[in-house]
């Protein structure tokens, strides 16, 4: 389930009327108008609001031309934001930095565009009021709200434009509203996005009736609620599913996630029958036991190992091919778009060619990162992976992608400082590691690859 879109659909129904049904004994939205309309002359009249430019009256003439975006039910109206609420803009004051960086009782809250940015010593509003965007970025990412309440005494600077109303509860849909809906067409400039306060005033709003707006906010804050804690269970969930995993590879290290079995030849045999030279480890490397069957030994000396070209703009002889390095290398996968070209004599050919089955680990970058190149086209590496090969058939490569991911997740390879100097081919070479019989690696790596498909397939289930 993508929360994000189920958030956004039902705000998408809210605005249009189609979240709830109408209920018929509403009092209309046109008489609500009629009385916001009535108060804001009343105002006006007073002394206490002040006319809009190029209006006589807060009349309904600019509908005239309107054409609406969507329908809407009969009892709701489309007003233009303007004469819908109070604009209190010109109570708004900036203060330097340098002078609230100076102030020493610094308690109230200073507003900007994307929300309260510091404290000050002094405040210019005591009450309840909804606070729009007036520039910045956030006006286009949206990653918070651009529209947004503030409460108590606070001060507000001029890159947030200030909404009052007659009834504070009135600027609730409001703030739905502006939240939903794209703002590009009111929105100035692309370097510099504004929205300036001739463009808010003339965003046209979907009015339902007062007590529908009631019934509207308090189902969306009760869906938006079970919303919150469906993504924080799919977090939860997510995060228990990598633990899981790292449990898996855990239990697979210790040759506790699939039985022994006494017919298979043991690892220290095996290891002398195909590399005599090999050097057996006897004290225990690491901080978890295996059993008596496996042994530990050199990565050297189960693996043939190398890195591949350095970049060398001055070395132009040899052909052309298409090679990797680091950032095409992530876990057991590659990333292959816009691959570039580095000569290749003929003599690096065998070197530096990764074929079908072929280990690569990051040498830099994000030092250990491995992947198993399984496509049946060859490629050429740079100097920063390690290609690596088992020395015979009883090597069983999968099993060691998934030792380097544990090794990576355990911080047994890439710390500090290996992460500083490159994870060196001596380093690579002398890195001890577990080495079970080969029917038992096969064995793990089937367990291993049984477990993840379903922890995956649950994974997938989260983001559908």
């Amino acid at each position: 389930m993508d929360t994000q879109k189920l958030r956004q659909r039902i705000l998408d129904l809210a605005i249009r009327g189609k979240l709830l049904p109408q209920d018929p004994n509403d009092e209309p939205a046109s008489v609500l108008l009629d009385r916001i309309r009535a108060e804001k002359e009343r105002l006006i009249a007073e002394g206490k609001l002040k006319r809009p430019k190029a209006k006589k009256s807060t009349d309904k003439s600019h509908y005239q031309n309107f054409t609406p975006p969507f329908d809407i039910p009969e009892s709701w109206q489309w007003v233009r934001l303007g004469d819908y609420v109070i604009n209190r803009d010109g109570e708004r004051v900036p203060i330097a930095s340098t002078i609230r960086s100076k102030q020493s009782n610094k308690i109230y809250d200073y507003y900007g565009a994307a929300g309260a940015i510091d404290k000050v010593d002094n405040y210019i509003f005591d009450e309840r009021l909804l606070l729009i965007g007036e520039d910045g970025a956030n006006l286009l990412s949206r990653t918070k709200d651009n529209a947004f309440f503030a409460d108590g005494k606070y001060w507000v600077n001029n890159h947030a434009h200030v909404l009052d109303s007659s009834d504070k509860f009135l600027l609730e849909f409001v703030a739905l509203y502006i939240n939903t809906i794209p703002l590009d067409d009111y929105i100035t400039g692309s370097a510099q996005p504004k929205l300036s306060q001739d463009n808010l005033n003339n965003i046209h709003l979907p009015i339902p009736p007062i007590e529908e707006q009631r019934r509207i906010l308090t189902m969306i804050e009760s869906l938006m609620s079970i919303i919150c804690e469906i993504r924080e269970s799919k977090q939860q969930l997510s995060q228990s599913i990598a633990l899981t995993k790292s449990k898996i590879l855990d239990l697979a290290m210790q040759g506790k996630l699939v039985p022994q079995d006494p017919a298979d030849e043991p690892a220290a045999e095996m290891l002398r029958r195909v590399n005599p030279k090999a050097k057996i480890i006897t004290d225990n490397p690491h901080s978890w036991n295996i059993p008596n069957t496996w042994t530990w030994c050199q990565l050297g000396d189960i693996f043939q190992h190398n890195t591949g070209k350095a970049l060398n703009s001055s070395n132009r002889d040899g052909i052309e091919y298409e090679y990797i390095t680091t950032s095409n290398v992530y876990w057991n996968r590659f990333e292959l778009d816009d691959l570039k070209k580095m000569p290749f004599k003929k003599n690096e050919l065998e070197k530096c060619t990764v074929r079908h089955g072929d280990l690569l680990v990051c040498e830099g970058g994000d030092v250990g990162r491995a992947a198993i190149w399984n496509l049946d086209r060859n490629i050429m590496i740079q100097n920063h992976l390690h290609r690596l090969r088992p020395i015979a058939n009883e090597i069983h490569i999968p099993l060691y992608y998934h030792v380097f991911r544990h090794y990576k997740d355990k911080d047994l390879i890439g710390g500090k400082g290996i992460a500083l100097q490159g994870f060196s081919s001596k380093s690579l070479h002398q890195l001890a590691i577990p080495l079970p019989p080969y029917n038992e690696q096969k064995r793990i790596v089937a367990k291993i690859e049984e477990l993840y498909s379903v922890l995956d397939q649950i994974e997938a289930s989260l983001q559908s």
